[in-house]
């Protein structure tokens, strides 16, 4: 191992058996649970309400040229800004608590969500919305059965993008100011140079990072159920097609 053919001290790079240990004692004394607990409390909350008002906002735009020329200057502006900058005026505006820890998770989450709904509505064909109309649906009806479904795909992976960046947000609100999260376990651990420490709570952010990314994804297989169920009766209806009526491919020697 590095650790041991670089001769370092274990408060520069610590052995495997040494982060083994500490986090075996983090679970023994409950501290890594209850620290990841905060931290995913935040990053949950974060999510749900930055995801939430993107989509809202996300949908305005897309469905209004007025509102995305008078909003978009304003959006785009607020994301060339990084989220670390203001971190610190968040922390002091609404105290070192949870709250402000839940904005800055929502504002790195805002964004990429918010373009995914804006392409995924506008994605919808016109053809379609036609026959919404010539059928006489109502505008919730279009939206819960054309725009929804049509625009799933695309939403769902910022959704992906978001939930990552989630846990980026609330470790950066907990850097600049907290005393609990898993953000606060590596800037204690970083005060007392106990690298183990710090392994251990990166760890457990990569843990949260992708069990989240995993949650997503299965959500997005549930709910695109009906698109793997569309694609394998096209596949089926033409393999039972003739071979003269079968759709020809590019460059098929057959043609002309």
């Amino acid at each position: 191992m590095l650790s041991n053919l670089s001769n370092m001290p274990s408060f520069i790079l610590p052995s495997p058996a040494e982060v083994w240990q500490q986090l075996v004692e983090s679970l023994a004394n409950g501290s890594l649970l209850y620290h990841t607990g905060v931290t995913l409390q935040e990053v949950l909350l974060g999510l749900a309400f930055g995801a939430g008002s993107a989509i809202l906002i996300g949908y305005i735009l897309a469905k209004s040229k007025t509102a995305e020329k008078l909003l978009s200057p304003y959006i785009v502006a607020s994301q060339s800004v990084p989220v670390i900058a203001i971190a610190p005026l968040l922390v002091i505006w609404f105290g070192p608590g949870i709250i402000s820890k839940v904005l800055i998770a929502s504002l790195i989450v805002f964004f990429p969500v918010l373009v995914n709904t804006i392409v995924g509505v506008r994605a919808v064909p016109d053809d379609l919305h036609n026959l919404m109309r010539s059928l006489r649906a109502t505008r919730w009806q279009t939206l819960r059965y054309l725009e929804i479904p049509a625009a799933l795909p695309v939403f769902l992976g910022g959704l992906r993008i978001g939930a990552t960046l989630s846990v980026i947000g609330a470790v950066v609100g907990e850097f600049v100011g907290s005393d609990r999260g898993l953000g606060f376990l590596i800037n204690v651990g970083r005060g007392l140079y106990d690298t183990a420490l710090v392994f251990v709570a990166v760890f457990a952010l990569i843990v949260m990072a992708m069990s989240l990314y995993g949650l997503v994804r299965l959500l997005e297989t549930r709910l695109l159920a009906w698109q793997q169920q569309e694609g394998s009766k096209d596949t089926l209806q033409d393999s039972t097609l003739p071979a003269d009526k079968q759709p020809k491919t590019k460059g098929d020697p057959h043609d002309g």
